[in-house]
């Protein structure tokens, strides 16, 4: 065997072992033939080992509050979620948690924050405001007070929501969304570096949010489509309802004769089940023109914790707080598929091409780099970069075989598989009657 067959007998064996990682077939570290190893399946000792590492005694790590207060203008959600911060600081001090000595901070994104700071100077609680509706700064405010708040608000999340889509267009310089632009919005470069911090965060988070109509479509008795209204949700991402552990909705309502107002909170989800599908009824209290006094503050804050604090009881304050695992992912047990894997395929023939320029031209003289740059231009009809950068796979492949025909003298190993793809044009051509039948050769008629 020569050393250019040993050369390219190597290649080979690289190659198909390549491929074969790239289809998950074999470990990367495995030194078997690859043509013939396949994966071994655990052990029974191995899979009792992963199941115990896996599963471990139930334990509640619940150890902060995550609530959502979501509702329409006027409707107290800004006011009640402040009040049940401050009766949370308050519960804090009273059983010597160090979080107790800590601010309050508060994401304000509507300017609500100003109208509460008379309540948190009455309960005697420090408030720290960031006054912004960028989703980068929300990012960053749950980072920051993770480290130095007791409590952190946030007024309202539909902002920073709407935000991040207007900044996302900006970046595309588009005008409107597209399906496939959501995949990004919400995955882990968008939204959900916000949802999962908010679930697994030391830190206690109180959210508002505006409330929007939850629709389904129907069609009525004359044949038309229709839109009924099924229920509420909060106006942000889709599944930002879902990962408070309380969510309450504030609704406003007015005595049309006496002209009182009341605001009503409807629990929707407590996960304690303590108050789940509860009601409260919170007055509000004539002010006279004046600033709300200690003793207002005080009864507020009272009768707002006392409508809450079951769920706080199941939540187990001080402890260790790790609610789901938001860290690795499953790519190792994932098996890809040719379809899945064509990049990969793409740098093993453009690696070839390369290897067999070098095998036959191999020189760096200018007549040598000239000789390449022909053959490229004969066989690809372009540069290396328009090559590397633009060409698809089958392109490549079809350019990869007229140039190893050209110096090797025989095919690639590309060519049986880019015949494959070649399919035969339709024979759908309407046959010409206007022509006179063809004679027909046989043995002559036999009179009548």
């Amino acid at each position: 065997m020569t050393a250019d067959e040993t050369y390219i007998a190597a290649r080979v064996r690289e190659t198909l072992a390549f491929e074969a990682r790239a289809r998950g077939e074999v470990p990367h570290t495995d030194k078997r033939d690859f043509s013939t190893a396949q994966r071994r399946p655990p052990t029974s000792h191995q899979r009792t080992e992963e199941s115990s590492m896996l599963f471990q005694p139930a334990t509640s790590t619940t150890a902060h509050l995550k609530a959502g207060f979501m509702g329409k203008p006027g409707s107290g959600k800004t006011l009640t979620a402040s009040l049940f911060a401050a009766g949370l600081v308050k519960h804090l001090r009273e059983i010597g948690s160090p979080l107790g000595k800590k601010p309050v901070f508060y994401y304000d994104t509507e300017g609500g924050s100003d109208f509460v700071i008379d309540h948190f100077d009455n309960a005697e609680i420090a408030l720290k405001q960031a006054k912004t509706r960028l989703f980068a700064d929300l990012v960053k405010a749950v980072e920051i007070a993770e480290q130095e708040a007791s409590v952190l608000i946030i007024d309202s999340v539909t902002h920073p929501w709407q935000e991040l889509q207007e900044s996302y267009l900006k970046k595309k310089q588009r005008s409107f969304l597209q399906i496939d632009d959501w995949q990004y919005i919400k995955g882990p470069q968008g939204w959900k570096r916000f949802s999962d911090s908010y679930i697994n965060s030391g830190l206690h988070i109180v959210m508002c949010g505006r409330v929007s109509d939850e629709t389904e479509q129907y069609t009525d008795d004359n044949g038309k489509r229709q839109f009924e209204k099924v229920g509420t949700k909060m106006k942000t991402e889709t599944d930002t309802g879902y990962e408070p552990s309380l969510l309450v909705l504030m609704e406003r309502e007015e005595n049309l004769r006496t002209h009182d107002v009341t605001h009503c909170a409807k629990v929707m989800k407590d996960r304690s089940m303590r108050i789940d599908g509860k009601e409260f009824t919170f007055g509000s209290p004539d002010l006279a023109g004046k600033a709300p006094t200690r003793e207002i503050t005080d009864f507020l804050i009272r009768q707002t914790w006392a409508a809450f604090a079951p769920h706080i009881d199941h939540l187990k304050l001080g402890g260790r707080h790790v609610v789901v695992q938001a860290h690795g992912d499953s790519t190792h047990i994932l098996k890809t598929e040719k379809r899945d894997w064509q990049p990969v395929q793409r740098r093993i023939v453009l690696d070839e091409i390369k290897d067999l320029l070098v095998m036959h031209v191999p020189g760096q003289a200018a007549a040598d780099k000239q000789r390449r740059v022909v053959l490229l231009k004969e066989h690809f009809s372009a540069g290396w970069v328009e090559i590397e950068e633009t060409f698809d796979l089958l392109t490549l492949r079809a350019g990869f075989d007229s140039l190893h025909c050209a110096l090797e003298g025989k095919p690639s190993r590309y060519a049986a598989a880019m015949e494959a793809e070649i399919v035969p044009p339709l024979a759908d051509d309407i046959p010409d009657h206007s022509k006179a039948p063809e004679a027909v050769s046989g043995p002559p008629r036999r009179a009548a």
